[in-house]
């Protein structure tokens, strides 16, 4: 199974490191690499995950 690159902001949510709210709010902030499809934001989960020096557990 292929791991997904870019994910939606629940689906990022899902993997229980941050809630949607603050999720939403980094994007604003232009703090979580991301992209805008059409109306929804596309996380880069890899990047986000590497420059905030997170390890994934899930």
């Amino acid at each position: 199974m292929e791991k997904k690159v870019f994910m939606t902001i629940k689906e990022v949510a899902k993997k229980g490191i941050l809630p949607e709210h603050a999720i939403r709010v980094l994007i604003k902030d232009d703090k979580i690499p991301h992209i805008m499809c059409g109306n929804r934001y596309l996380i880069n989960y890899p990047k986000f995950l590497e420059e905030y020096g997170i390890k994934e557990y899930i």
